[in-house]
């Protein structure tokens, strides 16, 4: 039985698997890049499937392509949006920086596939043509950007936003839970003033609050992509409202609009937008990283640490000391976030890298750019489930409030800053509470020492 047959590309002929349906210029492609075992993900196929079937639609309206041929272009792309023809996607991450060589393993397998539909044999490119028919009126260096574009909303419109939807959803539940919990509030990691454990998490959902409003705007930049531009930004063997047409259907499939750049000589030349959407996922990871370790820190413990709340209780922490439980839920998020954080340099320098006319690092920045979103919409799904929704707190915050320090800073207006630091003293060398030493040291009542280190207030002082 044979295993290879013989593909042809406008380098001559090249051996391919039998079963494959990608042709020769993958094949080149496979050999050339044998660097690792990364491929693109399933929601940059998807987008790039996308785009050449929206595409072969408007070459049938416009009379560009066979509306016979066109029709089994759109039934092969459709196979390659659900996902039936991943395994025939074979080009490594680290290949041509324009992505042509995946551009051309789509073309190809399109290709191949609508032959089959038509009855012909794979490999007929009299039939069905990858440059010709499934490449009509695009390049590499329009298309694979606009995939990049898509596949990035795709991943946050469906993954991400969804996630930290939900996770802002629960720290405002457990904020309102948690709220009539008194508790010592901590800057440099030292006392301070009293705070509710309810206002630390309402601070919490503030930062997951303000990350989707700079995913709005990463959302507004990505929608805009480069279609249209073909070879350099000139629209080259393209229709002029081509673009315009395939992007509209695009749209409508996906329940979001993309709509053609204003400026195709940037949108080739550069990854600004790219770039800027990996800037704020970095800024949510970091985000992140503050609010895991918060979280981290309020349930260190159980004996020797704060121990203001419990984490859920999800595994053995330890294969030595029996009954230990670790914050691994936070952990895990803390890790994908840093990760996010390696694969924005990554994106930073891709973004550095175009010369004149094209960017020549597209492949990884995208493959970083996807794994960021997908990352950080499965680490914080996780964290939501697994850990937030399952916290409670102790009485362990409550309990310290009295003997605080920090409630010297209510006793200031009545007293001046100067004695009440020497109270704070006091009570610090001593022993004793600040209420204590301000009834010896003072001549306020204890009526009036009880309405000034009233906790409760101090989390809402009066405005004058």
């Amino acid at each position: 039985m044979t295993t290879t047959r013989v593909e042809r590309d406008s380098m001559g002929a090249m051996d391919v698997p039998a079963a494959a349906y990608y042709g020769a210029s993958t094949q080149r492609a496979v050999l050339n890049f044998p660097i690792s075992d990364l491929r693109f993900q399933r929601c940059f196929i998807r987008a790039l499937g996308l785009i050449k079937l929206c595409a072969a639609q408007v070459n049938k309206d416009f009379g560009d392509v066979d509306s016979r041929i066109a029709d089994a272009i759109i039934l092969a792309c459709e196979e390659v949006v659900n996902g039936k023809l991943d395994s025939e996607f074979v080009v490594d991450i680290f290949q041509t920086g324009s992505g042509t060589s995946t551009n051309m393993n789509a073309n190809e397998v399109i290709a191949n596939r609508a032959i089959e539909i038509l009855g012909g044999k794979r490999g007929d490119r009299n039939l069905v043509h990858p440059n010709d028919h499934v490449n009509n009126g695009m390049s590499s260096n329009d298309a694979i950007p606009t995939a990049i574009h898509i596949a990035a909303l795709i991943e946050i419109n469906e993954k991400l936003r969804p996630a930290l939807y939900k996770l802002e959803k629960s720290l405002r539940a457990k904020s309102a839970e948690f709220m009539p919990v008194i508790k010592t509030g901590r800057t440099h990691l030292q006392d301070a003033t009293p705070i509710r454990l309810g206002q630390e998490f309402e601070g919490y959902a503030g930062q997951i609050e303000r990350a989707l409003l700079r995913l709005d705007y990463a959302q507004l930049r990505l929608s805009e992509v480069a279609l249209g531009g073909t070879a350099v930004g000139t629209g080259i063997n393209t229709r002029q409202d081509f673009a315009k047409k395939v992007l509209a259907l695009v749209s409508e499939r996906l329940g979001f609009t993309v709509i053609e750049t204003s400026n195709h000589f940037q949108a080739q030349g550069t990854l600004d937008e790219i770039v800027e959407a990996s800037g704020i996922l970095k800024t949510i990871a970091v985000s992140l990283i503050k609010l895991a370790n918060d979280i981290r820190w309020l349930g260190c413990g159980p004996r020797a640490g704060f121990a203001e709340i419990a984490l859920p209780e999800v595994q053995p922490g330890s294969s030595i000391m029996p009954a230990k439980v670790n914050p691994v839920i936070a952990e895990s998020l803390i890790m994908a976030s840093a990760q996010v954080i390696g694969n924005d340099a990554t994106i930073a320098i891709s973004g550095a890298s175009g010369n004149f006319e094209l960017n020549v690092m597209m492949p990884v920045a995208a493959y970083n750019l996807i794994q960021s979103i997908e990352l950080l919409a499965a680490a914080v799904s996780n964290f939501t489930v697994k850990c937030i929704d399952g916290l409670t707190a102790t009485d362990n915050g409550p309990k310290l409030v009295e003997r605080g320090l920090a409630l010297c800073t209510a006793l200031v207006p009545a007293v001046g800053y100067d004695m009440a630091a020497a109270i704070a003293h006091e009570a610090y060398t001593s022993g004793k509470t600040v209420r204590e030493v301000a009834s010896e040291k003072t001549k306020l009542s204890e009526a009036e020492l009880t309405s000034l280190l009233d906790p409760t207030r101090m989390t809402a002082p009066e405005q004058s």
